[in-house]
């Protein structure tokens, strides 16, 4: 990790990650610029180059601070106990509590899952491969068993998840979004869902 980065005061460490987060987010590796995270931001470019050198050094920073964030998250949230709605519902507080300090947090993860420009998948590869293991492991030990025979609860899954992405994702373009009614919204979809696949 960045030491000199850590120095700084929380509250400007937080501004340059959500900033980057954002723009990034939205716009892939390539074609997010320097210019509008440093604006995002409200610092110079030579503060930014000073703490990340270039765009690629900021930007394997950020996958592998998301990455660490959101998983040190998930630990300290999901249970290995979960049945299969419990434990995505343990997933979805674990997201909650992240998109309250960092809103772009997820469509940045999401958006890095699914770059294709070769300088910035050579650089966070091998910590992807790594983060997409981790994330299957989690979901792998699920309770299947409240399920009726035949069911693909994969399907059902990615369900939830296409349900919670669209969610987050009308709910982050709001200037007001709020981390607590994203999870009280999601988690209406989520026991409707619930309650549709095992009655």
């Amino acid at each position: 990790m960045n030491e000199r980065f850590f120095g700084l005061k929380k509250e400007k460490q937080d501004r340059i990650i959500n900033a980057a987060l954002e723009v990034f987010s939205k716009h892939g590796y390539y074609h997010s610029s320097t210019d509008e995270i440093v604006k995002t931001a409200q610092i110079s470019k030579g503060l930014l180059f000073h703490y990340f050198v270039s765009k690629l050094g900021l930007y394997s920073f950020l996958y592998d601070y998301a990455t660490r964030f959101v998983t040190l998250e998930l630990t300290r949230t999901v249970s290995k106990e979960d049945g299969f709605f419990e434990l995505y519902k343990s997933i979805l507080s674990a997201k909650a509590n992240s998109l309250s300090q960092y809103p772009y947090i997820f469509m940045f993860l999401k958006s890095a899952d699914e770059e294709n420009y070769a300088e910035a998948v050579g650089e966070i590869e091998d910590r992807r491969e790594k983060y997409r293991r981790i994330m299957e492991a989690l979901r792998a030990r699920v309770d299947v068993t409240i399920f009726k025979p035949g069911t693909d609860y994969d399907k059902v899954w990615n369900i939830l998840d296409y349900t919670v992405d669209g969610i987050l994702e009308r709910n982050i373009k709001s200037d007001l979004f709020r981390a607590d009614l994203f999870m009280e919204e999601a988690l209406e979809y989520i026991e409707m869902i619930q309650q549709a696949v095992i009655t």
